[in-house]
């Protein structure tokens, strides 16, 4: 079974975001082993410096490390320069990580000023939801549905019609 990691920088604090991502939590169960990683937010002061951002996201990527090196891993980086996919080809995309040998696919949500160039270097994929910009926390949940929805894609079932 495919394992799915949602790797984010920060936490869910509501609980009707907490109770969204639970809900396809549940429901992607069905399809693979999913994890949700909530990293560590970088803390910074108020009006940012450049410098202070990189150092930030550097930091960040730090914690990623373990799940960019595991064996077997297709990293997809979600940054606002990526691909748009459509749904279908998203599911497409999913299903050949599997047949191409993939056990594992880690999704890669940054903080507010975004992923480290590093990580982004080192993605086999870099995926955008749209030119639009959402809250983490709303892009958190569409992506797992998203994810969902891939899955149903595969299985051929009429929840994507």
């Amino acid at each position: 079974m495919l394992r799915v990691n949602l790797i984010t920088v920060g936490k869910l604090k509501e609980k009707y975001w907490r109770d969204a991502a639970a809900e396809y939590v549940k429901r992607l169960g069905a399809f693979c082993k999913i994890e949700i990683v909530e990293l560590n937010e970088y803390r910074l002061s108020d009006d940012p410096s450049a410098k202070e951002i990189e150092a930030a996201l550097e930091s960040e990527a730090a914690s990623m490390e373990k799940y960019l090196n595991a064996n077997g891993a297709y990293n997809i980086a979600m940054c606002i320069e990526g691909k748009q996919l459509t749904s279908e080809e998203l599911s497409s995309a999913m299903s050949d990580c599997g047949t191409r040998g993939y056990s594992t696919l880690n999704f890669i949500i940054g903080s507010s000023f975004g992923i480290a160039p590093s990580v982004k270097q080192r993605a086999d994929m870099k995926l955008s939801m749209s030119k639009m910009t959402f809250p983490h926390q709303l892009a958190r949940i569409l992506l797992l549905e998203q994810v969902y929805r891939g899955f149903q894609i595969a299985k051929g079932s009429k929840y994507h019609k």
